[in-house]
């Protein structure tokens, strides 16, 4: 099926077979002539259908490598752009502790009391650097939940897949959005690399006391999801902030995530109030 001359050759070989076979049996010129075209068209439909079978399943091979691929991409982008940031943060700081104290070394050998100065400097690039690394991580694991929302809206839809986002997300905590956004980073990653999803919902309700994130997709096809290490991860993410994830089956192939987190009474009103 991969050569498509042989196929040709197959087609039109069945065919005139057909025609000649008939004519010792006794069939009319018309009747073998009709007899070939007929096995012509058929083995023809035939393998037009096996060859198309065969591309329609590379194609959708291709496309399961192709997310799998852009997944990590994904990855090992962010896992880069955070060496940069760290590399920006220490390289420059290193190398002037290195500086600082090889001079100190220079000047403790000549017994001149400058080099405790030095050292002292040494000291307060050191912490300066601790403070620096800090505010990288920190930055790294915050997470904005509307941008999270519409990057998620905007790769599920990119990869075929209907996406519906409902909800507000204004006046809620810094630590409460950077929680459900990851929340909803992994939902997105799960929806594109397991099961088949044609749909997906994604909403942020605010009962009284609470805010409810919720994530369904069809197309499912893991039992349960409870034991993967990234939904343990969100478990402790929620855990910080005094919140819950249940994940599981919901009817037939349907996959349901919800998260939520209690919100301080001068969390809610505050929240309303932007709302409003």
């Amino acid at each position: 099926m991969r050569d498509r001359r042989r196929v040709l050759a197959l087609v039109g070989g069945f065919g005139a077979g057909a025609g000649l076979l008939s004519l010792p049996l006794g069939a009319p010129g018309v009747v073998a002539l009709g007899t070939a075209a007929f096995v012509l068209a058929g083995a023809g439909f035939i393998a037009f259908t096996a060859v198309f079978s065969v591309w329609l399943l590379n194609a959708v091979f291709a496309l399961d490598e192709a997310r799998e691929t852009r997944a990590r991409l994904a990855v090992a982008e962010e896992r880069l752009r955070f060496g940069r940031d760290l590399h920006d943060v220490l390289g420059r700081n290193l190398a002037v502790i290195a500086l600082k104290s090889e001079l100190a070394v220079q000047l403790a050998r000549r017994e001149r009391p400058e080099a405790v100065e030095q050292m002292i400097e040494v000291q307060r690039i050191a912490h300066d650097s601790q403070r620096e690394v800090r505010d990288v991580v920190r930055g790294y694991r915050e997470v904005d939940l509307e941008a999270e929302l519409s990057g998620a809206r905007g790769v599920l839809r990119a990869a075929g897949i209907d996406c519906e986002v409902t909800g507000d997300t204004a006046g809620l905590p810094g630590e409460v959005q950077s929680a459900l956004g990851w929340v909803v980073r992994e939902a997105t990653t799960n929806v594109l690399r397991h099961g088949d999803a044609k749909k997906c919902t994604v909403s942020v309700r605010r009962p009284e006391g609470r805010v409810v994130l919720t994530v369904s997709n069809d197309g499912a096809v893991a039992p349960s999801g409870k034991g993967g290490s990234g939904l343990a991860g969100l478990r402790e993410r929620l855990a910080a902030v005094g919140g819950t994830l249940n994940a599981g089956l919901a009817g037939q192939s349907v996959f349901l995530l919800v998260a939520e987190v209690p919100l301080t009474a001068q969390t809610a009103e505050a929240a309303l109030e932007v709302a409003s």
